[in-house]
């Protein structure tokens, strides 16, 4: 699946089971609280915290979630994720071209 047959996808699945967009402010809070909780499976996970017993963490499911909203939010602002995500590319390669091949951290 594509960006935009995903951002087609969730608009389609809005419109027929949703009823509607919630609105823009309520999607940056529920995808404020989704990046939560996937912080939450990854501090568990691999940082020193550990989960609640019975608990069955699902990092990808997380991760979907999130970028279910993020998918709304572009929608109902009208944002081409595919042409955003390749400027991005752009930009990144450009500005960082050499940026971290000559990163001693990262030898």
């Amino acid at each position: 699946m594509t960006i935009k047959e995903a951002q087609q996808a969730v608009d389609k699945w809005i419109k027929e089971n949703g009823v509607r967009y919630f609105s823009e402010l309520t999607n940056m809070a529920c995808l404020t609280e989704e990046v939560g909780e996937l912080a939450r499976v990854m501090a568990r996970t691999y940082g020193d915290q550990s989960f609640k017993e019975g608990e069955k963490p699902n990092l990808g499911e997380e991760m979907a979630d999130i970028l279910w909203v993020l998918l709304c939010l572009a929608n109902q602002t009208s944002v081409n994720l595919t042409e955003e995500l390749q400027k991005s590319f752009d930009k990144k390669t450009k500005r960082d071209k050499d940026r971290h091949k000559n990163n001693p951290k990262l030898k």
